[in-house]
């Protein structure tokens, strides 16, 4: 059986970059059984209403502006998977959540940076999901629980957002960690490791520095997504975890 994962996707620059999370990412796809297709949830895809991608090829999105050119020259033209759109849609059918196909969008920097970190060759069929913000966490986590038997397809569901994600409190010339940053995370690392769901569908008001952490909530449903389809054995790894700019986290669970 597949694992779900959340992978934190960080700044879009991190496509470029070579560092101890990106060589990371890069021998993660080794440790793994090949996937017949990936099911990726990114924070960076919203809607109210679930949407499910449905393109016999995606386009690159550059959904960001003031970065290196480079990175408006990466491709990342993964092909869709019709059958896995189609075993999405009757899954959520099943646990009665309302989804509908989206036959445009390509893939946005949450996808594809991690993606292409993963499998630079694009060889991986990609079914892209959205996200909403304003669900109750325990929606986000029946809905990651609703695609759990996609595992057993040798599907790869993937949540690709950010446990500690404060745009407006990053430092971009600190080499250290705030105090705030890693007391929040360190909170999630022991709920998560317990799997401890009732303290995690609330921990916008119990965990500390849990505002501060998570301003707005698209960066960290993903992480409740893919946990959900983690939810048949409830075993959680964390497998990296640090930080750049002072508090933006980068981190990958792996829920088996």
């Amino acid at each position: 059986m597949m694992p779900s994962l959340f992978i934190a996707h960080g700044a879009p620059s991190l496509a470029l970059e070579d560092n101890a999370y990106t060589e990371f990412l890069q021998g993660l796809a080794g440790q793994l059984s090949k996937p017949k297709a990936i099911v990726l949830f990114s924070a960076h895809w919203e809607s109210g209403t679930q949407l499910v991608s449905s393109v016999a090829r995606h386009d690159t999105i550059y959904d960001f502006g003031g970065f290196q050119p480079e990175l408006y020259q990466i491709k990342y033209p993964a092909q869709g998977h019709a059958e896995t759109t189609k075993d999405v849609l009757h899954l959520f059918a099943k646990a009665g959540i309302e989804a509908k196909t989206d036959e445009i969008r390509g893939l946005d920097h949450g996808a594809w940076v991690v993606l292409r970190l993963l499998y630079p060759d694009a060889d991986i069929p990609v079914v892209a999901l959205s996200v909403n913000r304003y669900l109750s966490n325990e929606e986000q986590y029946k809905i990651g629980q609703a695609l759990g038997a996609l595992r057993e397809q040798d599907v790869l569901v993937i949540g690709s957002g950010g446990t500690v994600h404060n745009l407006r409190r990053l430092n971009w010339e600190s080499n250290g960690v705030d105090p705030w940053a890693m007391e929040f995370d360190d909170w999630l690392q022991e709920n998560v490791s317990a799997w401890n769901t009732g303290a995690l569908f609330a921990y916008d008001t119990i965990a500390p520095s849990a505002h501060a952490a998570v301003p707005t909530p698209e960066h960290f449903v993903p992480l409740l997504l893919a946990m959900g389809a983690g939810d048949r054995n409830r075993q959680a790894s964390l497998l990296f975890r640090a930080y750049q700019y002072g508090n933006l986290s980068l981190s990958c669970w792996k829920f088996d």
